[in-house]
């Protein structure tokens, strides 16, 4: 007979999945570094590359609060995102779109990551890991304010050089 899964099993779980997303996004920033136009998007994006190791740093901790390795469980999602993002990049490469479209891809990110650090914050908190919470919610308030600067970028400049073409 299986074991039942409780709240730990599934809080562990996505753990996993979120700690594989955010390696496989510390690879993809550079990238997109690379080949965002647009010198405050290139800034933006070189940014987040830094605000991701440390979000793999407190990831670590909280597999330490839990007693865990710290291992990633491949997630099909940030896969496909991540999927979609360097399609964007091969098919707008050069044009005055790429970096609306690179705003995007970004965007699917951080709301993907937005939501899993905001169940596991909530689970982490019911389950009274406290330390974890905070954790969590420190990456989620970064993950956010991320989100809101691509905004303000793209509202700034990005989609009005896109469309002007």
């Amino acid at each position: 007979m299986a074991k039942e899964k409780t709240l730990d099993d599934l809080f562990l779980d996505t753990l996993k999945d979120i700690y594989y997303a955010e390696r496989k996004i510390s690879k993809a920033l550079p990238k997109m570094e690379r080949a965002a136009q647009s010198p405050d998007l290139k800034a933006a994006f070189a940014k987040h590359r830094e605000e991701t190791e440390m979000q793999i740093e407190r990831l670590q901790q909280v597999f330490e609060i839990l007693g865990k390795p710290a291992r990633g469980k491949t997630c099909d999602a940030i896969e496909g995102i991540i999927a979609e993002g360097e399609e964007i990049m091969d098919e707008f490469k050069g044009t005055p779109a790429l970096d609306a479209g690179l705003i995007s891809a970004a965007q699917a990110v951080e709301h993907y990551e937005i939501t899993r650090y905001g169940t596991l914050k909530r689970w982490a908190t019911v389950l009274g890991m406290n330390d974890a919470a905070k954790l969590l919610d420190q990456t989620l308030q970064e993950e956010s304010k991320t989100d809101g600067d691509l905004t303000k970028l793209a509202d700034s400049q990005a989609n009005e050089m896109a469309k002007a073409a």
